[in-house]
């Protein structure tokens, strides 16, 4: 069953394609198939044209001193910082950066003020690096709960999550946490949820890592306590930069429990004390990527240059196109090749889909089987967990009593001993558009899943090594 589609040429698709020729040309040089923008995104050519132009022409020192050459480096960090400031609306915050998203989320995990009556709030989806903070909250004696998940539309029980912000009145230094959209299925999460949980004494942690890319965020008309985001995400380049945005307000809330260089004004190894610095370079430890840190501002200009909401409209555009052809992909019995997990409302997701591939006989392929034929055709998608336990024991219908009797039965463990003792395939394949996607990158796609259509999963094994069949229970 090939299908035959029909793109046509909108003012969009025009002008997506000629950015795509004039700064992705590399993509289609090397006939690539690029579909995880979630992951990271890809930069453009004229990003990193400018940023080493910049770098060729000066002379750039450690900004931790006050010769020439550092106050170079500082004025183009404040440069950035401001730049960060106002591409977000974030008068009322203070931009401290990072090595990425999960490094913002671990200044909040080790300085936020858990207590033993303190209480953290998480979604059942969020990413790995949010769910860690519950360790922070744990072994400073507070507590931590989770909202669970409407399954089918991979949404948050809302009700629940009413209930919980409610129940803790009597908590101290309350701390939500979640994200503005699933790094996992693309699902987006209300921000109204933001002012709720104020209202009812709550701080609130927005996980914006995977919103960002393509949604524009006002820090004026929402204003979460903190913020946390990687800038490879957005444009790519650099990778290994992302900031903590810390409302001001809510800057006397982290107390740092150490210090490190660059955070202290003054350190006695005689008197063993020590003064941390009053601002927010107390929380950037060491010397910040100060030659890579300005290409922040030349990021975002790129953005700016191509217009957020342009960007928002595009990948809705090439989801809808994507999802809509995913649905018409059938075995000639009419069984499904691809069930999408989460909500197909273009209106309720980003640009990330996660799914999975069934053959004719309704059986699930293994992640790794559809990776590999994918791998082969040179396209990019992601494969497994996505650092996201929640959105995974759900749509691999994984129970808590399941879990319980698995972890308490192991000291240690890996992917394919959890999988062999559950008897259950875990995982999923995640397919994400970005800026440079085209139809024709969609198009290679689908030809590429046509080929499970009509096809038994101990068909396709043969050609993948044995990397489709579910896992042999063991005991």
């Amino acid at each position: 069953m090939l299908l035959k589609m029909k793109t046509g040429n909108s003012h969009s698709d025009i002008f997506f394609n000629k950015l795509r020729k004039t700064e992705y040309s590399r993509l289609d040089d090397q006939r690539h198939v690029y579909l995880d923008y979630t992951g990271g995104n890809i930069f453009p050519k004229s990003l990193v044209d400018k940023h080493c132009k910049f770098l060729q022409q000066g002379v750039y020192g450690n900004p931790h001193s006050n010769n020439p050459t550092s106050q170079l480096s500082g004025f183009n960090l404040s440069k950035a910082r401001q730049r960060v400031i106002e591409y977000f609306n974030a008068k009322d915050y203070y931009c401290v950066f990072t090595a990425n998203a999960s490094a913002a989320l671990q200044i909040v995990g080790e300085c936020y003020r858990f207590s033993n009556d303190s209480i953290l709030l998480l979604t059942a989806d969020n990413h790995n690096s949010v769910n860690g903070i519950r360790e922070y909250c744990k072994n400073k004696g507070g507590t931590f709960s989770y909202c669970s998940m409407n399954e089918g539309e991979l949404s948050i029980n809302e009700e629940y999550l009413n209930a919980e912000l409610q129940r803790y009145a009597d908590k101290k230094n309350k701390l939500f946490a979640y994200p503005a959209q699933s790094n996992a299925s693309g699902v987006k999460h209300s921000l109204s949820w933001i002012k709720k949980a104020q209202s009812q004494g709550w701080d609130v942690l927005l996980d914006v890592a995977a919103f960002v890319p393509s949604s524009k965020l006002d820090l004026r008309e929402v204003s979460p306590e903190f913020v946390c985001m990687s800038f490879y995400k957005m444009f790519g380049y650099p990778t290994g930069i992302g900031c903590l945005l810390i409302k001001r307000s809510a800057f006397g809330k982290l107390k740092k429990p150490w210090f490190a260089g660059g955070t202290v004004s003054l350190v006695s190894v005689n008197c063993k004390n020590h003064f941390l610095l009053e601002n927010l370079e107390k929380f950037e430890n060491g010397t910040v990527n100060y030659l890579n840190i300005p290409a922040i501002s030349q990021g975002l200009d790129f953005i700016d240059s191509i217009g957020i909401e342009n960007i928002r409209n595009r990948v809705k555009e090439l989801t809808s196109f994507l999802i809509g052809h995913i649905l018409n992909l059938k075995h000639r019995n009419g069984v499904p090749l691809i069930k999408i997990y989460g909500s197909t409302d273009i209106e309720k997701r980003g640009g990330t889909i996660m799914m999975n591939f069934f053959d004719s006989n309704g059986d699930q392929y293994s992640y790794q089987c559809i990776q590999t034929a994918a791998n082969e055709r040179s396209i990019s998608l992601r494969a497994g967990c996505f650092c996201n336990p929640g959105v995974d024991e759900i749509t691999s219908h994984i129970t808590a009593e399941e879990l319980n009797m698995y972890f308490h039965s192991r000291n240690n463990a890996d992917y394919d001993d959890m999988t062999s003792f559950l008897g259950k395939l875990r995982g999923a394949i995640r397919v994400s558009v970005g800026i440079p996607t085209t139809k024709g990158d969609i198009e290679r796609f689908i030809l590429f899943a046509t080929r499970f259509i009509n096809k038994s999963i101990s068909e396709m094994d043969k050609k993948t090594e044995g990397l489709c069949t579910l896992p042999t229970l063991s005991a």
